[in-house]
């Protein structure tokens, strides 16, 4: 391909954004253990990655160059799995997206299913599950005499375990959680999120059915059922509006239009879709797998900004074969969690291909985001990518093989394959097809600012510039200004001083009606889903704001996520010209914006404290080293060591995640106040004169210790309990209080907890 007569490629070596070089080096540059590059420049990230996608195939020496030159000056950017993961050592997964399986509604079966959530996490996928199969709070439970907790307190259990993974090492996991509009929980699945504090590891959708629309359309009354019983019934349009309410609020929960996913899905004749990976772009059936990349249209642009400009499109049709077939090859080489993973892959082989840097070949092209004419390109152009991934992977069918589970007849029978061109259809039936689905469009949040920061997805261009903050290696965070590669480019071609012209719109400038037109026109081309936020101004009306979803549903997406300006939620983003108090749209709302995990120093400061516990026979040591920020010490990592192996699991998660944490940085002196505050009911101890109510509270208390003495919290008499105003002898002497009667008279005696008030008893050895 000749990209000369496109957009000047960069030269070998060439200097990246800061932005840039930023997001290679803290994602997707490989080092050692130890932190030295083992990748010198992002050419050899590129070589590493070619060189591992081609291993599988005969040719090795050719199709590597042939991926390289795909991957060179960004033209296909793999997901971000891909690009870390491709070529090294560590066992983790190159798919970006899993659906769990079915969560039986068994105790015993929830807790396997949380196991395999943890692995999938740990191998480094972010998940998602449908909490629709647990039956809903208050519901008996036969056999053990007691009612049900429901979906949203195992969803804390869930919520809780994801806190302690580390995805591959350096993310932490991500899951969606999705939920049935016909459930019995469904009003408290809607409002969750209204507590800023819970299920912030969750993104949240509901599973909209078209007979739900229907009823809301007609104010009729809707069922909510459970395992066929009708629990009670509530107005479609009064729920409709807690949906809207909640999202207007806080921009959650999302909408999926399920049947419209399950009706248009390629394999409908061999799964059922009930939930979508976090960021909602690929709806999976029970343990479902799906890997991503993306074409940028930016470096397509021939003639940018003048009246000639145009994409290449015999080149993109070109790099749109290759991509197929290096994400064909990911599924060969990469490791899975579940063996339930790697059969859905190698049976369906789904990949996701989609783009980015969409609105800025927009603006490249003198179109403007939103406009008729814009919404005209954006469609040809996403035609042309589907239509050249499934003619590649006819190809590659006639060469490799149709996936597993193609059943030509009922496959060409399907809905969205009967939209497809003649010629398409005509090869599947000649010649198979080696992938079951082809096109996805992600949020391509990071692997976008890696490509010079085009514009993500087919997002708008979120801002000319604006100020992102980059955690530094001393645990400071550095305000950078980061430019749209448009808006670069038109300026080293016009001028540092030149005036933009009016088709460089952007996110806070655009109406919802200019998002879901574009949202509609792509999907149409597009045979899985679209991550897509609908940016609101925080001023819009309720009425309006619920006709956006309307507009959705009536327009064919598959779903539906808003951002509205909210206390609830935050961004790391933020306009350079907006004020540092306003409220800014996040780019992906739907997406979790996790602050990165400070780097460990090689050797760290310290203390170790000895706590004793009068009901554990060994003693705890509690290390708890530090950083030094400015001058002062900040608490950076904790350590619980003990002979006694019987609180093994949650030690390990609870130091876990206070470290996490700690390492976020900020004021988070509040970790010593709430693990004070848990109380056991089998009873506390007193000790130095004041009672502790639990053995996390003394860990508490060990915590607070250490940062009072380290200088990190002020000393202050507040800090010091007392009993009843007697620190003496005589007040620690006390013992424990009684679980029976509650007095402090608990003693240990011949081998036994015995109060010495009632006469309670239990054996302690």
């Amino acid at each position: 391909m000749n990209t000369m007569s496109i957009i000047p490629p960069r030269a070998a070596g060439a200097r990246l954004p800061v932005i840039s070089q930023h997001v290679w080096n803290e994602k997707y540059r490989l080092k050692t253990p130890a932190g030295e590059p083992i990748d010198l420049t992002v050419e050899d990230s590129w070589r590493r990655v070619a060189r591992a996608l081609a291993s599988v195939e005969n040719n090795t020496a050719q199709w590597e160059e042939d991926f390289y030159s795909a991957l060179e000056d960004f033209k296909f950017l793999p997901g971000g799995r891909i690009l870390a993961g491709a070529g090294v050592s560590r066992r983790i997964t190159l798919f970006n997206c899993f659906v769990m399986g079915e969560i039986e509604d068994d105790l015993n079966a929830i807790f396997s299913h949380l196991r395999e959530a943890a692995l999938t996490m740990q191998h480094g996928g972010g998940i998602g599950y449908d909490f629709s199969t647990l039956r809903p709070e208050g519901a008996p439970v036969k056999g053990v005499g007691a009612d049900a907790s429901g979906p949203l307190s195992f969803m804390d259990v869930w919520n809780s375990m994801c806190g302690t993974i580390m995805s591959a090492g350096t993310r932490r996991g991500a899951m969606m959680a999705t939920m049935r509009c016909d459930h019995p929980d469904i009003e408290a699945f809607v409002s969750a999120k209204r507590d800023k504090d819970r299920l912030r590891n969750f993104n949240l959708s509901v599973l909209v059915t078209d007979p739900f629309m229907e009823a809301v359309a007609v104010d009729e009354d809707w069922p909510l059922v459970f395992a066929g019983k009708i629990h009670r019934t509530v107005r479609a349009r009064e729920l409709w509006d807690q949906i809207m309410r909640a999202n207007y609020d806080y921009a959650e929960p999302g909408v999926i239009f399920i049947d419209r996913i399950n009706d248009r899905n390629n394999l409908y004749y061999c799964e059922k879709i009930t939930a979508t990976n976090p960021c909602g772009e690929q709806p999976l059936p029970p343990y479902g797998a799906c890997l991503l990349g993306s074409i940028n249209l930016a470096k397509f642009v021939q003639d940018p900004f003048t009246e000639r400009a145009r994409l290449d499109e015999a080149a993109l049709a070109g790099i749109v074969a290759t991509a197929v077939r290096m994400l064909d090859n990911t599924i060969e080489i990469s490791e899975f969690a579940l063996p339930e993973q790697r059969a859905e892959a190698e049976t369906k082989r789904r990949i996701g291909l989609g783009v980015t840097g969409l609105a800025d070949a927009l603006v490249m092209c003198r179109l403007t985001y939103g406009s008729p004419q814009a919404v005209e390109r954006a469609a040809h152009w996403t035609r042309l990518i589907n239509r050249s991934a499934y003619l590649a992977s006819t190809r590659l069918a006639n060469e490799k093989g149709a996936f597993p589970l193609f059943d030509r007849d009922a496959y060409l029978a399907g809905e969205s394959v009967g939209t497809l061109d003649d010629d398409i259809k005509a090869a599947v039936f000649e010649q198979g097809i080696r992938n079951a689905l082809l096109t996805s469009i992600a949020p391509t949040g990071t692997t976008s600012i890696l490509a010079e920061n085009v514009s993500s997805g087919i997002e708008p261009i979120f801002d000319l510039s604006y100020i992102r903050k980059i955690r530094q290696p001393d645990n400071t965070f550095l305000e950078q200004e980061v430019e749209d590669y448009a808006v670069r480019l038109y300026r080293e071609r016009f001028g540092a001083d030149a005036n933009l012209p009016e088709y460089f719109v952007t996110a806070q400038t655009l109406t919802p009606a200019d998002h879901i037109c574009m949202q509609a026109a792509v999907q149409e081309h597009i045979d899985a889903s679209i991550s897509k936020t609908v940016n609101c101004s925080a001023d819009i009306s309720f009425e309006e704001f619920k006709d956006i979803y309307h507009d959705a549903y009536r327009s064919g997406c598959k779903g539906c996520t808003t951002y509205r300006p909210n206390e609830i939620t935050g961004s790391i983003l933020s306009t350079a010209t907006a004020s540092a108090a306003a409220p800014v749209p996040a780019i992906a709302a739907s997406t979790p914006l996790h602050p990165e995990i400070a780097p460990r120093q090689e050797k760290l400061s310290g203390a170790t404290y000895k706590l004793r516990w009068p009901e554990s026979e060994h003693a705890l040591y509690v290390t708890i080293n530090d950083v030094e920020e400015h001058g002062a010490r900040h608490p950076f990592e904790i350590f619980l060591n003990s002979k006694n192996l019987e609180h093994y699991a949650w030690v390990v998660a609870l130091t876990r995640m206070i470290s996490a944490i700690f390492r976020r940085g900020g004021d988070v002196a509040f970790v010593a106040e709430e693990l004070k505050a848990v109380f056991d009911p089998r009873g506390g101890h007193w000790s130095e004169g004041r009672y502790v109510p639990s053995l996390i509270a003394a860990i508490g208390s060990v915590i607070e210790r250490h940062m009072i003495e380290t200088g990190f919290l002020p000393r202050s008499e507040s800090l010091i309990e007392t009993v009843a105003d007697d620190p003496t002898p005589r007040a620690r002497s006390l013992g424990a209080l009684c679980p029976k009667c509650s007095q402090p008279g608990v003693i240990k005696h011949d081998g036994c907890l015995t109060c010495r008030h009632c006469g309670w008893s239990k054996c302690s050895g």
